[in-house]
């Protein structure tokens, strides 16, 4: 090349490094600009939200008491009854015949099943209320998860939620027999469906990026505190009528949704990607006012208005399942959903089956539930150093091997070998729980706030058809563990697998909408020194 060659080049190269191409900030910059420093005050707004998780954890659990069979005992002193005979004691009730050889040990009006005389009844119309409650979660997760992306946003279809979910616990309780029962069960399930999602969504988006773990980690100590009230709560109504515990579940709730209806706000990322700009400002403005933050300008606030003005065409005024749309366009978002889902069926099957199996850990019902709640308790602490510390993926995937490892020591341990089995057992849970929560995290990572809770409300609904399917195995499991134990320890070592295919989104800055994350997914690939050269030959030409 000639002296006049390189004259005539380097003016135009000096000029390209003097003028980069410059983006505008994004909607996470802008925000974490006006709301980083989260004070003491909206930090508490923010665990008062995430606190809706211990009154979703009541209602998945409280079937636990209500649903039980009530254990019996032969009429008379010492079982003098001929017909009661210690062999046929042993027997389920309705073996025996009727009249007064046999009565409960507490008043028939404690469970469902004695009271409306179920315990001969058939497995399917015993297990029907449960299964019900679970098919709600279901149908709910899939039709209402898309509100909160939508038309309603967080606030609102959480606290409607709230309130659906309260008003069917007390219809519930004057439920005249199985059927009725069993109706209002799949009501509170479907109302409940999105309960811990937008709870988890809306609790994130209201404080700054440094304090994200922390409050999702608090929401997974909130549903450890409704477990562990849950057999409280029973213990203490254990001779008054199952009717009371749903009373007794469902009037706080309604308390608490009056209070959350004053003390939350909206989030002003959701009011942003859908432009209602203003409503954004005013929300920030808020939240800036209560952290006491100085550093907060009218010129911050109004650079939002450009910001939003970025956004996906027409998602202001999108459909109800206008979000699934923008997901099923992608490839990548359907290969990180899929891959996430598969993880989070695999996850869900132990979590919701592994208490069936372990069955009573000891004589005693409440303190049997009672362990297992507790078990949550550590699982939430190991969370919270993960979060910290750890990468999502390898977490993940090394959770589900350790998960699925114990799981299958439990179907290789000698039934005889009670206290080894039980160990196992316990730890396979304590890793599974840990594993649960994880994934939400990630599954929050994953995806921007255009789409974030219909992609974390599918990905629930993942774990939750885990959990259907997990009472089927448990009856196969009684006589061979392998049907049990080894299916659940295979399931979610398999599905884990499916987490090392996810990009890892530890330290990344959450994206506002699937356009932005696709520009954030484009600039973590385009790092190497010859892509770079390449770049600034194109701009050149």
């Amino acid at each position: 090349m000639s002296m006049d060659d390189d004259t005539a080049t380097t003016p135009l190269l000096t000029s390209h490094k003097v003028k980069p191409a410059k983006l505008p900030p994004s909607i996470d910059d802008m925000i974490e600009a006006c709301i980083g420093d989260t004070g003491a005050v909206q930090l508490l707004r923010a665990v008062f939200v995430a606190f809706a998780w211990a009154f979703d954890a009541q209602q998945v659990f409280i079937s636990v008491f209500t649903d039980a069979e009530p254990r019996w005992h032969c009429a008379g002193s010492a079982g003098g009854n001929s017909s009661c005979t210690p062999a046929a004691a042993a027997a389920a009730p309705c073996a025996l015949p009727s009249g007064g050889t046999w009565v409960w040990d507490r008043p028939a009006r404690t469970s469902v099943v004695s009271e409306w005389a179920l315990q001969c009844a058939s497995p399917a119309l015993v297990s029907l209320p449960a299964s019900s409650f679970f098919a709600g979660c279901l149908a709910g997760g899939f039709l209402l998860t898309t509100l909160a992306d939508s038309r309603l946003g967080r606030k609102k279809t959480l606290l409607a939620s709230l309130v659906s979910m309260s008003a069917a616990g007390v219809l519930t309780a004057l439920a005249p027999n199985v059927w009725a029962y069993a109706a209002l069960r799949f009501v509170s399930g479907f109302a409940r469906s999105v309960v811990g999602t937008c709870t988890l969504v809306l609790s994130t988006e209201l404080v700054g990026r440094r304090w994200r773990d922390v409050v999702s980690v608090a929401a997974f100590f909130c549903y450890s505190v409704g477990f562990l009230s849950l057999p409280a709560l029973a213990f203490a109504l254990r001779e008054a009528s199952w009717r009371s515990l749903y009373f007794w579940m469902s009037a706080p709730c309604l308390c608490y949704a009056a209070l959350l209806y004053f003390l939350a706000q909206e989030s002003p990322r959701w009011l942003l990607v859908r432009g209602r700009t203003q409503e954004a400002v005013e929300t920030l403005r808020q939240i800036s006012s209560l952290n006491g933050s100085s550093k907060t300008t009218t010129t911050s606030f109004s650079t939002l208005d450009a910001c939003s003005m970025r956004e996906e065409a027409g998602a202001s005024g999108g459909g109800v399942f206008d979000t699934l749309r923008m997901m099923s366009e992608r490839p990548w978002a359907n290969r990180r959903l899929a891959a996430i889902m598969v993880a989070a069926f695999g996850v869900g099957m132990v979590y919701f089956g592994m208490p069936l199996s372990v069955g009573s850990l000891g004589p005693n019902l409440y303190l049997s539930t009672t362990y297992n709640a507790l078990a949550e308790v550590p699982s939430a602490v190991l969370s919270w150093l993960l979060i910290a510390r750890a990468d999502r993926r390898a977490s993940v995937v090394a959770l589900a091997a350790s998960a699925g490892a114990c799981s299958l020591a439990c179907a290789a341990i000698p039934r005889g070998a009670g206290a080894a089995r039980m160990a196992a057992e316990l730890v396979s849970f304590f890793v599974t729980c840990t594993a649960y929560d994880l994934i939400l995290i990630y599954a929050i990572e994953l995806f921007p706030t255009s789409v974030r809770n219909s992609a974390v409300g599918l990905v629930r609904q993942a774990m939750v058809l885990g959990g259907v399917a997990a009472p089927m195995l448990v009856a196969l499991g009684r006589e061979r563990s392998i049907w049990s134990f080894g299916v659940f320890g295979l399931a979610i070592g398999g599905a884990g697998i499916f987490a090392a295919c996810l990009p890892e989104t530890r330290g990344k800055t959450m994206s506002d909408t699937m356009e932005e994350e696709e520009r954030n997914e484009a600039s973590c690939t385009s790092t190497t020194p010859m892509a770079k050269h390449s770049d600034s030959d194109r701009d050149l030409v």
